[in-house]
């Protein structure tokens, strides 16, 4: 148990990069970089106690600094797309990048909060040590208004749970929608296809989208059709249904609404299962949504840690969160935070 500080390069601005290794009793071990507090890798026991990379990345700064897939990033402020590239905040409209096709903003535009440098901070309490990554957006920062400290904090608890603490404090009205965007291959990040492993969202609904993958504002039933997720099914036993949903979106890449929502308390959201090696990871959230992403994008995405190239559907998302494009629909939750209110979220990665 204990963290370990390293050199890791440097940017192409010449800012030095730090990771943060993380370790517990069993053996687990989380590394983050200051850049983009980035989870780099995630050391996981398999039934049998040898360790695997559970997590897709890069084994350079310049693949953080040059990616599109996001790679365990930090998301924000906002998270997922906005239509248009527009925020509508208490009735006036604020103008994004369209960085996605040149139609919407996807995770806060061309410089997501996964391509900044962070402060860092460790702590330790009754053994278990914590590395928190912390900075001020500007007002303005990404088109949106208002100063804004910004954190997350990441620990790695001896019951193999990566918790992850979001917290921030606009000094005014703003948008903020935080996650991680952390691809998952549970039989190990050099493994290749994620289709045979099993999946579980605890969802009755999600929130369909159109072409641009916008969410038209209905919510639907996942019952009777191939979003449903509420027993444990293979990913590809219907990815590959004709059913508009997957077919506009090239597999799953949906926002599930989940059943349990507790501000005060994380709920049980999903549920992932390899079954050959064994591991299984259960998320736990206290925000309403849930991301469900199967990797439809990565075409030979190169550059990968230990030489990898990953393909299509080589990892997966669950990326906990509001419902995409909240600014601009009335009927879903509100992603403002009020001046000087605190947004704080918390999400549990446990691995069984």
């Amino acid at each position: 148990m204990g963290i370990i500080v390293r050199g890791y390069g440097k940017t192409k601005d010449g800012k030095e990069v730090k990771s943060y290794i993380l370790t517990n009793k069993n053996g687990m071990e989380a590394e983050f970089l200051d850049y983009g507090a980035v989870l780099l890798r995630l050391l996981v026991p398999d039934k049998n106690g040898k360790l695997a990379d559970v997590v897709l990345g890069y084994d350079s700064v310049a693949g953080y600094e040059e990616t599109t897939t996001a790679f365990g990033g930090f998301i924000g402020r906002n998270a997922n797309r906005l239509s248009g590239g527009i925020a509508v905040i208490n009735g006036k409209e604020y103008t994004l990048e369209k960085n996605d096709n040149g139609i919407n903003n996807l995770h806060g535009g061309f410089t997501g909060y996964n391509k900044m440098m962070y402060e860092a901070e460790i702590t330790e309490e009754e053994g278990e040590y914590m590395v928190e990554f912390s900075r001020l957006s500007p007002d303005g920062e990404q088109g949106l208004p208002g100063n804004t400290d910004i954190s997350v904090a990441y620990r790695l608890t001896d019951d193999n749970e990566l918790v992850i603490e979001y917290l921030a404090v606009p000094d005014e009205d703003t948008i903020i929608n935080l996650t991680n965007h952390s691809y998952f291959n549970l039989a190990g990040h050099t493994s290749g296809s994620v289709l045979g492993q099993k999946v579980t969202i605890y969802a009755d609904s999600f929130t369909p989208s159109d072409a641009n993958m916008i969410p038209t504002g209905e919510v639907c039933k996942v019952e009777g059709t191939p979003m449903d997720f509420r027993t444990a099914k293979k990913i590809g036993q219907d990815i590959g249904a004709d059913y508009e949903p997957l077919l506009l979106a090239g597999g799953y890449d949906h926002n599930y609404i989940l059943n349990e929502v507790e501000e005060d308390s994380v709920e049980l959201a999903a549920r992932a299962e390899d079954p050959v090696s064994g591991r299984v990871m259960e998320v736990y959230t206290n925000r309403p949504g849930i991301q469900f992403y199967t990797g439809n994008f990565l075409q030979g995405e190169k550059g990968g840690k230990e030489g990898m190239v990953y393909e299509k559907h080589g990892g997966f998302c669950f990326e906990t969160q509001a419902y995409p494009d909240a600014p601009n629909k009335p009927d879903f939750p509100t992603t403002v935070v009020r001046a000087s209110e605190e947004f704080d979220s918390t999400t549990v990665y446990k691995f069984i």
